[in-house]
């Protein structure tokens, strides 16, 4: 019963399809062709040019570069101990299993642009890939008419001021497929993170196993779970905050103070103005968002746990012990003074985070998601010839027994196994 809203991924799939095959099949020229077609620009070339990068970075208000480097120093404190060391595992004398963490080679980072430019995802994603080691990262944003057929020139600011100077200028479908084929101004990566719209879930759904992706993210959601003891006018401001974003993202209250449903509905109607994004707000409150009101908290953590929120604020009495007992959300945000924004820009945290109740089984963007574990194995003769005769039952078992030849043929069954072979 509780509203959501659903980006059609699947049905989709097939608008996007014949966009993909394309940039397979003709590369750039393709990617040109959207852009004027898609973004009503053609710009002068896919990748930026260094000098327009040194040139937004140049031209930077200074109170949002220092913002920047602020959100950039936060999330690397946050991300850096994300990383762990290698494990060796002794098994047995002379048997051990190391698992390594790998960074992939090279990954593609989608930053939204169509309407509004986030910088702040520059940061987001950025961040954990150069913590993680990532040695080749690349930055994509659609082109932008007001910037020559650039992306957003804070965008392009925040990319140089990290460090990244492969920037393309291209959104949608289409950046996706410049990811997973490559072309002749972009080589393929292995990887793709980064939200988007329905058009880059869809692609990123198609492309799946080409290139490996973060997630398929949907319209961003806000959960409050909040008592007597809320402010109501917090509770509204972090609902609408989230409503400006898309007219399809959902805002959800849930409650057990009654009192408390009828002030921040009034609070609501205060402050709805303050949005430069008045269509939105009003769109996403009325169509896909409720207030719930419960029995008792226990309830409302049940709610909210299968409600599963990108965004979960615990504004409670006793907030920090209840935020321990919810399982299923992207981030949670714990108290009156850690709002949804606080973690969109400076918390340290990472803010690409699992929607549509996909946060009951994964997990928002971090290091780990630029890492891939290896186990490394590592035995000398006496550790296999330990362990050869049961491999000879669950081979024999399996009717597999090719593989216990490949033991015997190491130890055969008549030698002791520390006898040596050399």
């Amino acid at each position: 019963m509780l509203p959501r809203a659903a980006a059609d991924v699947a049905a989709t799939l097939e608008t996007v399809r014949p966009i993909c095959d394309e940039v397979r099949d003709r590369g750039s020229a393709a990617l040109l062709d959207f852009a004027e077609r898609f973004d009503g620009v053609r710009p002068a070339s896919i990748r930026v040019p260094a000098e327009v990068l040194d040139k937004a970075l140049i031209d930077l208000d200074p109170a949002v570069r220092a913002a920047l480097e602020e959100a950039a120093r936060r999330a690397r404190l946050v991300h850096a101990a994300q990383k762990h060391p290698d494990a060796v595992v002794e098994v047995s004398p002379g048997g051990t299993v190391t698992e390594r963490w790998i960074p992939v080679r090279r990954v593609g980072l989608y930053v939204p642009g169509g309407v509004v430019a986030y910088p702040s995802s520059v940061v987001m994603n950025v961040v954990p890939a150069q913590v993680a080691g990532v040695s080749s990262i690349a930055v994509t944003s659609p082109p932008q008419r007001d910037n020559d057929g650039w992306p957003h020139p804070v965008v392009l600011a925040a990319c140089a001021l990290l460090g990244v100077d492969e920037v393309y200028a291209v959104g949608g479908a289409q950046a996706i497929a410049m990811f997973a084929h490559g072309t002749e101004d972009c080589a393929p990566a292995d990887l793709v993170t980064g939200p988007g719209n329905v058009y880059v879930a869809a692609a990123k759904r198609l492309l799946k196993g080409i290139i490996g992706i973060d997630a398929e993210a949907g319209p961003t959601e806000i959960g409050i779970l909040a008592d007597a003891t809320a402010d109501p006018a917090h509770v509204a401001a972090d609902l609408i905050s989230q409503a400006e974003h898309d007219e399809n993202a959902s805002c959800l209250l849930v409650t057990d103070a009654p009192a408390l449903v009828e002030q921040v509905q009034a609070e609501v109607e205060r402050q709805r103005g303050v949005s430069l994004n008045q269509k939105q707000v009003d769109a996403a409150l009325a169509n896909q968002s409720a207030i719930v009101l419960v029995d008792d908290l226990a309830a409302g953590l049940t709610v909210v746990d299968e409600w599963a929120a990108e965004h979960l604020e615990i504004l409670t009495a006793d907030a920090s012990a209840l935020a321990r007992r919810v399982r299923n959300a992207g981030a949670i945000f714990v108290g009156p003074y850690a709002p949804v924004s606080l973690g969109d820009y400076l918390a340290g945290s990472n803010h690409v985070l699992p929607t549509g109740g996909t946060a009951r089984h994964t997990g928002g963007l971090s290091v780990h998601s630029f890492l891939r574990s290896v186990h490394v194995v590592e035995y000398d003769r006496a550790a296999l010839a330990e362990v050869a005769g049961h491999i000879d039952a669950l081979g024999g078992a399996e009717n597999l027994l090719a593989h216990v030849n490949a033991v015997r043929v190491r130890v055969p069954k008549d030698q002791s196994p520390r006898e040596d072979q050399n």
